[in-house]
């Protein structure tokens, strides 16, 4: 007898990560339900994109709201919705009776965070917000929801350990990321919500955001662009590969680790390359040498982050196995191929 599919929100599905998550958990046995507002951070046409690998053609027409189901996934379907629509939200959840909430959805970027906080204030606490309170009110068997590693701020004891005092963030960006797993201890502690926590290291890969330093790099020395190269090179990131990632994520699903009630965890490569490799292995896979432009540290940025993974690695058995030189060679393929250079 077969058993019954469960059913997952997953919030952000029209996003770089959200993307592989739903690909990936419709190959383990789950019905899916996506959900993004599709903003107009970056270009959403990489967006829609992602979707149509999907089997989703949205319409110019089409305003949100309703469920869509996708033409060649028959577990998959798609709402355009933005989170700070309760009503809606709410409506969502009464109806389709979701079993678990991969929460991904978030306003990205640090630097951005400088310039327009009130967007971050609206999508990733209000937001935040409610999906807690629906997932509270229709008894979500367990909420897993995207941290990020620059809550670490300007930490220099590395590496990154979830025991780290992190009440000095340096961004907006991560202060609203803070402001989450707080939110998701208050509601796990009063309310007995099962919630996770991931604490997102630098991830890339195809399919990834164009406002990514793997985009960013690529483009500009494919096109023979020059580069600023911050902090002279001397900067450090725990790049993780996305298919590292989602198995990280399927392994939390699958292994009923939630029963504790909170969990956070760093989800990272636990092996940082420093800006210049990164850069060098760019250019080996490109065939070509980038021109570099040296520029000073940028404010909000860190100088290396650095994950401890033992706790999600003993809870689930979480172990990346792809390093810097095979990650880039996979996206490197995938941007030749998507963007035709």
């Amino acid at each position: 007898m077969q058993t019954q599919r469960k059913k997952i929100l997953i919030t952000g599905a029209a996003g770089f990560i959200g993307f592989h998550l739903t690909n990936k958990l419709l190959n383990e046995n789950f019905s899916i339900v996506g959900l993004d507002n599709i903003n107009e951070y970056y270009d959403t046409k990489l967006k829609y994109d992602r979707l149509k690998e999907l089997g989703i053609s949205l319409e110019e027409n089409y305003s949100g709201n309703d469920l869509i189901k996708s033409n060649s996934l028959p577990d998959f379907s798609f709402i355009k919705m933005d989170l700070s629509d309760m009503d809606n939200l709410l409506k969502l959840f009464s109806e389709e009776n979701f079993d678990y909430v991969v929460h991904l959805a978030a306003q990205a970027g640090v630097r951005y965070s400088i310039e327009a906080p009130e967007v971050y204030i609206q999508s990733n606490i209000i937001g935040f917000f409610n999906i807690l309170e629906c997932s509270k009110k229709f008894n979500i068997e367990h909420l897993i929801y995207a941290s990020s590693s620059s809550v670490y701020g300007n930490n220099e004891k590395t590496p990154f350990s979830e025991s780290d005092n992190v009440d000095f963030p340096v961004s907006m960006y991560a202060a609203t990321k803070k402001s989450n797993e707080l939110m998701a201890h208050t509601y796990s502690h009063i309310h007995k919500l099962p919630t996770t926590g991931l604490r997102f290291f630098t991830v890339y890969g195809p399919w990834g955001r164009p406002d990514m330093a793997a985009y960013l790099f690529t483009n500009a020395i494919i096109n023979e662009i020059p580069i600023k190269v911050f902090n002279e090179g001397n900067l450090y990131r725990d790049f993780t590969y996305i298919d590292d990632i989602i198995d990280g994520i399927t392994k939390i699903i699958s292994s009923g680790s939630h029963q504790s009630g909170y969990a956070l965890y760093n989800i990272g490569n636990n092996n940082p390359v420093s800006l210049i490799d990164f850069i060098s292995a760019i250019e080996k896979h490109t065939g070509k040498t980038a021109k570099k432009e040296f520029a000073p540290m940028q404010p909000g940025d860190v100088y290396k982050t650095y994950a401890d993974i033992d706790a999600l690695s003993n809870a689930v058995g979480y172990k990346p196995t792809t390093d810097i030189d095979t990650g880039i060679k996979k996206y490197i393929q995938w941007f030749t191929k998507y963007y035709k250079n």
